[in-house]
């Protein structure tokens, strides 16, 4: 048994760091397989090209509920027993998802998804909880990068799954190795009872007056939302413009969603720099490389070869600059104190996640009313928006502003 005020003192063994890296990727992977698939989703679901982009919103809304309301769950209830519940619903929204035949369906299923997949933000601090002292950096880094890589290649297996066996089969392939996943943590976790010092009703109440008397989780969380707006606005949006403008198979947008995997190598880069004191000078660099990835790409259009390059390098570009902000984003929110720090990174994520959320909607939106050059001019705008923000910053006293939270 693992307590607050008992925790195990063994290290944690290898075959566990890679079973708790492994079941984050896995589970954050469901949030990001509908992205490259909003075109043949939205036919079998009678979607129009309008609403498209709710497809993915949808996911993203369930996330942040989740993490506002499951992940502080964590802090006074059993972890394995709210995992494998969580999972569970995981199983059940991702069949109803490859099974849904009509919008609404689909709808709730995906916003049950994002609920779900909060599980993954309640495995990372296990890892941290599981490991020795001497051990935990390394322990959460490689948990951290079994999720990144979830993230990374959902898109592309998603697409290829697709050309194999269509859209559907994604997901309750998904629902098979889910559920295969909970009945093995479920034998292999062992049981984390936190010390309920505060209880539930409190740590929600208390994510206001963190939020309002916290300025530096506010800017941080803005600029995110800006950059992840941008992001999934153009994830959600590339693959039909792939197909329409360039004639791409889901094959060949597959294999578009595996180059911007590159752009991952921004993370452990900016994490080194920031520790070297560069975080303000990265914060600006990585908004003005957002910028000029989509200012590219919105002057240079059309269905060239050189339109097409243009669009790799942005993939790359964007993906750099988003993860290599997040990095430096959470690395500033977990210095501000340890003792609401999980509240800390739920509202810092919450808030990215609406700026997802919203991204993706503009997406669907924008590409019916305005095609690609309406929707590259609001990709544009959006981190532009942040480096404005930015440009406001002032040097504060980070430290000092959770005093009054206690915990």
């Amino acid at each position: 048994m693992v307590s607050e005020h008992g925790k195990q003192g063994n290290r944690i063994s290898s075959w566990m760091m890679f079973l708790l890296a492994a079941a984050c990727g896995l589970i954050v992977a469901n949030l990001y397989y509908a992205q490259p698939l909003v075109g043949p989703i939205s036919v079998a679901t009678g979607l129009t090209a309008a609403t498209a982009g709710f497809i993915v919103t949808m996911t993203q809304i369930g996330y942040v509920a989740g993490l506002l309301f499951i992940v502080p769950l964590s802090d006074v209830i059993e972890n394995r027993r709210l995992t494998v519940i969580m999972l569970m619903v995981a199983v059940g929204a991702l069949l109803t998802a490859g099974l849904a035949s009509n919008a609404p369906l689909f709808f709730i299923a995906s916003l049950f998804i994002g609920i779900a997949s909060v599980v993954a933000q309640i495995l990372v601090p296990f890892a941290a909880y599981l490991a020795s002292e001497d051990q935990r950096g390394r322990v959460v880094g490689n948990v951290m990068s079994g999720l990144l890589l979830g993230i990374m290649f959902a898109r592309p297996l998603a697409s290829f799954v697709t050309s194999l066996w269509g859209w559907r089969a994604i997901f309750i392939l998904s629902a098979i190795v889910i559920s295969l996943l909970t009945a093995l943590l479920s034998f292999a976790l062992p049981v984390r009872k936190p010390f309920p010092a505060v209880r539930y009703e409190k740590l929600i109440v208390s994510l206001g007056a963190i939020f309002q008397q916290t300025p530096s989780l506010r800017r941080r969380a803005m600029y995110q939302a800006c950059l992840f707006g941008a992001f999934s606005l153009f994830w959600t949006v590339v693959p039909l413009h792939l197909a329409d403008h360039f004639g791409m198979s889901q094959i060949g947008i597959a294999w578009f969603a595996l180059v911007g995997v590159g752009g991952a190598i921004a993370a452990p880069i900016a994490g080194r720099l920031a520790d070297k004191g560069w975080s303000k000078v990265l914060t600006g660099i990585a908004m003005i490389v957002a910028v000029l990835s989509f200012l590219l790409i919105h002057l240079f259009q059309g269905s060239s070869s050189f339109a097409l390059i243009l669009l790799f390098v942005s993939a790359i570009t964007l993906d750099m600059a988003v993860s290599g902000n997040l990095v430096i984003g959470q690395r500033t929110i977990y210095s501000l104190g340890s003792e609401a720090r999980g509240r800390l990174n739920g509202l810092f994520m919450a808030i990215f996640f609406v700026g997802g959320a919203i991204g993706s909607s503009l997406g669907g939106w924008s590409y019916a009313h305005g095609g690609w050059s309406l929707t590259s001019l609001i990709g544009t705008i959006l981190p532009l928006l942040a480096l404005v923000y930015f440009l406001t910053e002032k040097r504060t006293t980070e430290r000092v502003e959770l005093t009054s939270h206690g915990s």
